[in-house]
C-alpha cells in the first residue's frame, strides 16, 4: 500500500489548470487509534478524484487541491483541524471514517458556517440540531443496522449477543438492534467488555443460549482476540460471529486472523453491480492501493465528485455551496447522488445509498459473498 501523506499534506494532482487553487479539508484518520487503513482508503478515493477534477479543468480553470489534516479518531483534534482550516479560508470540508469524530467536526462546521460533506459516518445524530450546513453521503446508522437485524432473523438468529465498549456509536447500535429486534421476537444481550475476558465472553455466550455474537468493539483490540477464543471454543462451534461496524472489510483483518476472518457478516455500501464509472474508478483504486478498494474508498471518490459538481455551479462562497446541497445530482461510482431531508436525520442526507451484508467466502478469504440487501 502507499505510504499516506503527513497530517499536514496538501494534494491537488495534476491538469490543465492554472492560478490559485480552490482548497477543500480532508479529515482522515492515518494514525491510530484511528482505523488507519480505513483512512488510507478513504484519502486514496478522494486524491484520485481530486487528480481527475484537475485533468478536466479544474474550477472552472483554478485546480482543486486537497489540504489533509489527521484526526487520528480524536473528536478534539478534529475539531482543532477544522477550526484551523477554517481560517485557512477552505471552500469546503470532506471526509471522515469515524463517527464519534465526523459528529464532533460535523457540529464546529455548523457553528463556523462551513460547509461539510462527511464521506462515511453513520451516526444518526452528526449534529444536535438540524443544519443547512452539512450533508452525507453514507446512510444513516439506523437504517443500515435495521438491514443486519433483518439478516439475523432471516438467518434464524433471535437470541443475539452483542460485545460492546464504551461509545455513543456502540450505544446506539445496540439500541438500534434492540429496538429493531424485540417486536419481532428478537433478544438483545449485551457483554460489557470493560468487565470481560475475551474467555468470560465465551462462558457468556453458554449461559445466556446466544446463537449470534455481534462485535461492537474496537478493532483490532479487543475484536481480534475474541473471533480467535470463540472460534476455539467447542462449545460455540455453532454460534455466528458478525461486526456490522465493517471491520472485516480490510485486509488486516484477514492478516490477523487467517481462516477465523471468514464467516463474519458485515455492512458494505456498493451496489451489487459497479456502474461503468465505478468500475473504472476500482481499477485505478486497486492499482493506487495495491489492494482491492473498500467501499470506504468509493466514499471518498464520490465526495469529490459532488463537491466538485457543487463548486463549479456556484464557486467557492460558502453559503452558496449550503444551498445547492437539495439541488445536487451527480453520478457516483455507485449510482445517482442526490440528497433530501430524512425524518430524524439532522443533516442533508443521500438517501439510497446501497446496503449489503456481505462475508469473506471461507473457501476464498480474499473473495466476499453477498448475504443480503437493503
Amino acid at each position: 500500500m502507499n505510504t499516506p501523506p503527513s497530517a499536514s499534506a496538501s494534494a491537488s494532482g495534476t491538469g490543465r489548470t492554472g492560478g490559485s487553487s480552490v482548497q477543500v479539508g480532508a479529515l482522515v484518520p492515518l494514525t491510530r487509534p484511528g482505523w488507519v487503513e480505513a483512512g488510507q482508503h478513504l484519502l486514496a478515493g478522494l486524491e484520485l478524484a481530486v487528480r481527475e477534477v484537475n485533468d478536466t479543468g479544474g474550477i472552472v480553470g483554478r485546480p482543486l487541491e486537497l489540504v489533509v489534516r489527521d484526526t487520528a479518531a480524536d473528536p478534539q483534534r478534529a475539531t482543532a483541524a477544522v477550526d484551523e482550516l477554517d481560517r485557512l479560508g477552505v471552500a469546503a470540508l470532506a471526509g471522515e471514517y469515524h463517527s464519534v469524530v465526523a459528529r464532533a467536526a460535523a457540529g464546529r462546521a455548523d457553528a463556523l458556517g462551513l460547509p461539510f460533506l462527511c464521506s462515511s459516518a453513520v451516526l444518526d445524530a452528526l449534529t444536535e440540531q438540524p443544519t443547512e450546513w452539512v450533508a452525507r453521503l453514507s446512510p444513516p446508522q439506523s437504517r443500515g443496522w435495521q438491514v443486519y437485524a433483518d439478516f439475523l432473523l432471516g438467518a434464524g438468529h433471535s437470541r443475539i449477543a452483542v460485545a460492546t465498549q464504551p461509545s455513543v456509536y456502540w450505544a446506539s447500535g445496540t439500541r438500534i438492534l434492540r429496538d429493531y429486534l424485540a417486536p419481532r421476537g428478537g433478544a438483545v444481550i449485551e457483554l460489557d467488555m470493560s468487565a470481560l475476558t475475551p474467555a468470560a465472553v465465551c462462558d457468556e455466550l453458554v449461559d445466556n443460549r446466544a446463537t449470534a455474537l455481534l462485535l461492537l468493539v474496537g478493532h483490532p483490540e479487543p475484536a481480534v482476540p475474541i473471533v480467535k477464543s470463540v472460534r476455539r471454543d467447542q462449545r460455540l462451534a455453532e454460534i455466528m460471529i458478525g461486526a456490522p461496524a465493517g471491520q472485516p472489510e480490510f485486509a488486516e483483518w484477514a492478516t490477523l486472523l487467517g481462516d477465523d476472518s471468514a464467516e463474519v457478516p458485515f455492512l458494505r455500501y456498493l451496489p451489487e453491480r459497479l456502474s461503468p464509472l465505478g468500475a473504472r474508478v476500482e481499477k485505478v483504486l486497486r492499482e493506487r492501493l495495491g489492494e482491492a478498494p473498500s467501499f470506504v474508498a468509493f466514499e471518498g471518490y464520490d465526495t469529490v465528485a459532488v463537491l466538485a459538481d457543487v463548486l463549479r455551479s456556484h464557486g467557492t462562497d460558502r453559503a452558496c455551496t449550503a444551498e445547492f446541497w437539495p439541488r445536487v445530482a451527480v453520478e457516483g461510482t455507485r449510482g445517482q447522488i442526490q440528497f433530501s431531508r430524512t425524518p430524524g436525520i439532522s443533516v442533508w442526507q443521500w438517501a439510497s445509498t446501497p446496503v449489503q451484508v456481505v462475508d469473506r467466502d471461507p473457501a476464498e478469504p480474499g473473495r466476499f459473498r453477498i448475504l443480503h440487501a437493503g
